[in-house]
């Protein structure tokens, strides 16, 4: 066989070895990825639940609803319902791995809105009150969405579940283009 020759095997590695295929136990990338998807995910949901229930300290969402307002969100309770459940499911679903590209979406769109509304004023860092803390949380869930959430989540059952560029793709455009309306509206 030629030295440069690239048979079905060697053809084939990097997408088995990236879905484990071939491969037995749990690799420590999916390990990893679990522990950030379940660290960021869990915390973005805790978040939505103090905006909508008033758990974990938050306000709830009447109380939410008239800080929206206050940033010019009108009606403020509505906006504040669509922050709150889109940090609760997109972090949900970034936790368990299910839905990745949406769940990314979801909180690509509340971190430009953060962004915009609140934290761009203050500049970069978070100690400011600036962006920081906004970006880390949106290019997390973009870096999910291109890796993949890994063997140790729902979606490796399907397509979408071995990330890609299409996958990145998605959640930033889809994100952007709700962050767009909800700013616009």
């Amino acid at each position: 066989m030629p030295r440069n020759h690239i048979g079905p095997t060697a053809a084939a590695a990097p997408s088995a070895t990236r879905q484990g295929a071939g491969r037995t136990g749990v690799s420590a990338a999916d390990c990893g990825l679990l522990l950030l998807r379940l660290t960021f995910g869990l915390f973005l949901a805790g978040h939505g639940s103090q905006k909508l229930f008033g758990l974990f300290g938050g306000q709830g969402l009447a109380a939410t609803g008239k800080g929206f307002e206050s940033l010019g969100y009108r009606p403020g309770k509505l906006f504040a319902a669509i922050g709150g459940l889109s940090e609760l499911l997109g972090g949900l679903g970034l936790a368990a791995g299910l839905l990745v590209p949406l769940a990314a979406a979801a909180i690509v769109g509340v971190m430009i809105n953060a962004m915009v509304t609140v934290s761009a004023a203050h500049g970069v860092w978070v100690d400011k009150g600036g962006v920081e803390y906004n970006i880390g949380i949106a290019v997390v869930a973009l870096a999910v969405a291109a890796i993949g959430p890994g063997r140790l989540a729902l979606d490796r059952f399907f397509r979408w579940g071995e990330g890609g560029w299409p996958q990145a793709a998605f959640a930033l455009v889809l994100g952007g283009l709700g962050a767009a309306l909800a700013l616009a509206l």
